[in-house]
């Protein structure tokens, strides 16, 4: 009897222990993703140039991905509303744009915002996938997200 309780109760052990590891088992891929990371804000010539790092995880080539950004001042406030176009994006690739933004002073610019994507175009592509897979991120002291 004793062997057999020892049996069982090592056939119980085996068995939460491999109930424990299914999660590792069951990894799924990760979550298709437009990575896109505030690197840079410098001064120029035409007032802030703004430096992106993008990566397209999305599982798909896109032709055409831009979006609708505000750009809020020091104070919290509104500072305008422009439209930054990345062109294509290569599906698995990871691209660094620059955008100069005429009369906007960096030192006074606290927080881009990501309001909307005015376009997200590619084969087998639906619209909504920019947002939906949108992942931000900043290196700088500004705040950047959606």
């Amino acid at each position: 009897m004793k062997r057999l309780t020892a049996s069982f109760r090592l056939l119980t052990s085996t068995f939460a222990m491999s109930l424990a590891m299914a999660p590792a088992w069951a990894q799924s891929a990760p979550a298709p993703a437009l990575n896109l990371e505030l690197n840079a804000a410098q001064p120029s010539d035409k007032g802030c140039r703004l430096t992106f790092v993008v990566n397209n995880a999305l599982g798909a080539d896109l032709s055409k991905a831009a979006f609708e950004i505000a750009l809020f001042n020091e104070a919290g406030a509104v500072d305008r509303l422009t439209v930054l176009d990345f062109k294509d994006l290569p599906a698995g690739k990871t691209k660094v744009t620059r955008f100069d933004l005429a009369g906007a002073d960096c030192g006074k610019l606290s927080r881009v915002l990501i309001n909307s994507a005015t376009e997200c175009a590619g084969t087998g592509v639906e619209p909504a996938a920019c947002m939906r897979g949108l992942k931000t991120s900043t290196r700088i002291a500004i705040a950047f997200g959606v």
